[in-house]
């Protein structure tokens, strides 16, 4: 007869226990140097801020110290991690961007992590595109805004940047931004349309803007197990992308989609679901990969 400790709410329980149990995650090693990783893909939801904001949890669980700049004009990052962007007058990555607030004037702790910090977005940077058409280095000011003193001084390992389903001046200034780039690729029909242009863009930057960017990075999202279309494009993916596709796989899941509803990962909102593990699984790959390439070199 099987005990209460069989049950899948009882390995859901041990299993939250064990995230949310100080120290007991253990910590993970440190990069080098600061990993700066731009999460993009044109495409809208394929889970872009969902892992941004996850696995910047995940990384600060931890030990690790993680800075997300939210660079999307929706600001679900920002929600996610608990910061109200809302409220007027506050400091964003808008204002950075313009040279109106430094780096320090614009980041913020998350309150769901004391490693966890975020510069939010507001829906003011919905207009810098425009705006930004006439500085001067436009492609690069979230580059030269990243103070590198400042991201030693508060112990950031990971930069985490979560770009706008677009591949417009924004995204082009994560990509120059950063030496890293991150792709989620969901496993559902249609799923490498529009990769093969994200591509090519970071080739673009790669070749006029940033010699250092690189495709790092390739994580599987919204993962269905009940369909064989699922099986199939993860085998694509892998196949074509090679070793640079992580190991763990996002699973479809109701309460990943619900968790920012209430400020809050995944991580936070149901330690002990599959969502929750998968994402701490995929911070751990990461964090190992990048610290035995950072060996290598």
């Amino acid at each position: 007869m099987p005990t209460f400790d069989d049950t899948p709410i009882a390995t859901a329980a041990a299993h939250a226990s064990q995230v949310l149990t100080p120290g007991g995650a253990g910590r993970l090693p440190r990069p080098p140097r600061p990993r700066i990783m731009t999460i993009a893909n044109q495409k809208g939801g394929v889970g872009k801020t969902t892992s941004a904001v996850n696995l910047a949890a995940g990384l600060a669980l931890h030990g690790l110290g993680v800075l997300v700049i939210d660079l999307d004009p929706q600001g679900n990052a920002s929600t996610a991690l608990g910061i109200d962007h809302r409220q007027p007058g506050i400091a964003s990555v808008y204002e950075m961007l313009l040279d109106d607030v430094s780096l320090r004037e614009a980041i913020q702790q998350s309150p769901a992590s004391e490693n966890l910090y975020c510069v939010p977005s507001t829906l003011d940077l919905a207009g810098a595109e425009i705006e930004l058409v006439s500085v001067v280095a436009r492609e690069s000011r979230l580059r030269n805004a990243l103070d590198e003193d400042l991201l030693v001084e508060l112990n950031i390992d990971y930069v985490l940047i979560d770009c706008p389903p677009s591949l417009g001046l924004l995204t082009v200034n994560a990509m120059v931004a950063a030496r890293e780039v991150l792709i989620p690729i969901q496993c559902e029909y249609y799923a490498l349309e529009g990769v093969g242009q994200l591509l090519r863009n970071i080739e673009l930057v790669q070749a006029h803007l940033n010699k250092e960017l690189h495709v790092s990075t390739i994580l599987l999202t919204m993962y269905d197990g009940r369909t064989k279309l699922a099986d199939q494009v993860a085998a694509e993916v892998r196949n074509h992308f090679g070793d640079k596709v992580l190991t763990t796989i996002i699973p479809r899941s109701v309460k990943v989609s619900e968790a920012p509803g209430f400020g809050m990962t995944i991580i936070e909102y149901d330690p002990g679901s599959r969502g929750s593990m998968s994402y701490l699984d995929a911070a751990r790959e990461l964090a190992n990969r990048g610290a035995a390439e950072g060996a290598l070199r």
